[in-house]
C-alpha cells in the first residue's frame, strides 16, 4: 500500500516540482495539496494523509502552528518539515510542535523520499543542521517540558543507567546523537541494518526512551555526541 502524502506550501513552483518527482514514486500517493496552514488543516481531515510534507512559512497559519494543531486533532498523521531555515528560531519550536522530521529543501530526491518513507515507519529524520543546533541547544536552561525530562534521565541515575549499554549501543547512540540513520549507522559500524535496528530497540528499552530525538538528547547530556 502507497504512502499517503500531502503536499503543504505556499509556493505553486514548489508544489509543482514535487509533484512531478513524486508522481514517479510507486510507493508515494500524492493525495493533495495545499498553500496555506488552514487550507491544510481542512484537508487533512478531508483526505486522511499518512504524511504531511510542511513549509514552515505560509499564510494565515504557519507551519509551527498548523503542526500544533494537527497533532491535536489527527496525532496519528507524521509530519516532516521540509523548509530553508535551519536556525534555532525553526528548527526546535518544529519539533516541539511534533514534527517528526526537518528536512531542507536542497535535500536530494531520493534521500526526501527515503526519509519519508522512515518517518511513515516511525522514525525521526533530521538534517545533519538540525540535528547539530538540536544538540547544541538542549543544555540551554530553557528547556521545554519534554527536554526537561530528559535533563532528570541524564542526572546521576541516568548515568548508571548509560552503564547498561554495552559497547555497541552506546556507538550506535553516538552515531543516532549525530543524526545517522540506520543505513549510515550500518555501514559506519560494519552491522546488517537488521542489527542496527535491533540495537536501537535495545537501548531505547534501557534507557526508557521512545523516539530517535530523545535518544540523541540523551546522548549529548551524557556527552556522546560529539
Amino acid at each position: 500500500m502507497a504512502i499517503k502524502l500531502l503536499l503543504a506550501d505556499d509556493h505553486a513552483m514548489v508544489r509543482k516540482g514535487l509533484q512531478v518527482f513524486l508522481a514517479t514514486q510507486p510507493d508515494i500517493e500524492l493525495v493533495g495539496e495545499a498553500a496555506n496552514g488552514r487550507e491544510t488543516i481542512d484537508k487533512a481531515a478531508e483526505l486522511r494523509p499518512d504524511v504531511i510534507l510542511m513549509d514552515l512559512n505560509m499564510p494565515v497559519l504557519n507551519g509551527i502552528e498548523t503542526t500544533k494543531m494537527l497533532q491535536l486533532s489527527q496525532p496519528e498523521i507524521k509530519i516532516i518539515v521540509l523548509t530553508s531555515f535551519s536556525d534555532q528560531d525553526h528548527v526546535l519550536p518544529a519539533i516541539r510542535a511534533g514534527a517528526k522530521g526537518y528536512l531542507l529543501k536542497e535535500i536530494e530526491p531520493d534521500e526526501l523520499v527515503q526519509a519519508i518513507k522512515r518517518v511513515y515507519e516511525g522514525k525521526v529524520e533530521l538534517h545533519s543542521e538540525a540535528a547539530g543546533l538540536l544538540m547544541k541547544l538542549v543544555s540551554s536552561p530553557e528547556l521545554s517540558t519534554a527536554e526537561t525530562h530528559m535533563a532528570k534521565v541524564s542526572s546521576t541515575s541516568a548515568g548508571a543507567r548509560k552503564e547498561r549499554l554495552t559497547r555497541k549501543e552506546q556507538e550506535v547512540l553516538q552515531l543516532i546523537a549525530r543524526g545517522r540513520s540506520n543505513k549510515e549507522i550500518g555501514e559506519a559500524l560494519f552491522i546488517t541494518e537488521k542489527t542496527v535496528k535491533t540495537h536501537v530497540s535495545h537501548l531505547f528499552d534501557k534507557l526508557g526512551l521512545t523516539d530517535r530525538t530523545q535518544a540523541a538528547i540523551y546522548a549529548v547530556k551524557q556527552g556522546l555526541g560529539e
